[in-house]
């Protein structure tokens, strides 16, 4: 698989099959993405790996102890604006719609967004951590870390799903992983194989036009 290949395949999976990944596996995706982008070679993620037992025994972690913290980190600016308030409202729409939930269904749209807290299914999974002593341009090492992750996972025949949802419960997360308190938890990156019967997985996201957002000088 090329590297084209490996971009337009990518795409966030919300609904997997239980077959597992091998710790090697992870292991492999890992050291690749290492190679990652890194301002002054500052290397700033840290990765806990949940899979096989452990991913059953976090299942059952979050079970006893529900997602009920505030989020450590704002995912979106407060008061979204146009044209990316258009973007998130439009693929929101779209994602629920592939499922038969309509806007005005609530418990419906609960019960889908409460999926991130299984992983959506996926056998295996990482938690990215940063040292919460980092500034914007390590967080930017970070994306570049886990897209070169999740790229690999695409060429390697799995799929992903970058999760910032697990925010939302960063006190539970950690309290089963052990992580240290300097350090904040990211997200969480859901991997296996997609399950293809699943209409959520039909989702494609629309993206601006090239003319959209960038200014050719």
């Amino acid at each position: 698989m090329n590297v084209t290949d490996a971009v337009m395949m990518r795409k966030s999976t919300r609904d997997f099959l239980p077959d597992p990944v091998d710790d090697p596996v992870i292991r492999e995706l890992l050291e690749k993405a290492s190679r990652s982008p890194s301002g002054g070679n500052v290397q700033p993620w840290k990765i806990w790996v949940i899979n096989g037992d452990s991913m059953a025994g976090f299942r059952q972690h979050m079970v006893d102890e529900p997602a009920t913290t505030e989020m450590e980190y704002d995912i979106y600016p407060p008061s979204l604006w146009d044209p990316y308030r258009t973007y998130r409202f439009e693929l929101g729409e779209q994602m629920y719609a592939s499922i038969g939930v309509g806007r005005d269904d609530k418990p419906g749209r609960l019960k889908q967004f409460a999926r991130n807290m299984d992983f959506f299914g996926a056998p295996a999974a990482i938690f990215c951590y940063v040292d919460r002593g980092m500034g914007k341009p390590q967080w930017s090492d970070l994306g570049m870390f886990l897209q070169t992750f999740m790229l690999l996972a695409e060429e390697a025949g799995y799929q992903t799903c970058p999760q910032e949802a697990w925010s939302a419960a960063h006190e539970q997360v950690r309290s089963f992983t052990n992580a240290p308190e300097e350090l904040m938890l990211f997200c969480g990156v859901a991997i296996g194989k997609a399950n293809a019967d699943h209409p959520i997985n039909s989702l494609v996201s629309e993206r601006a036009t090239v003319d959209e957002f960038a200014t050719f000088l």
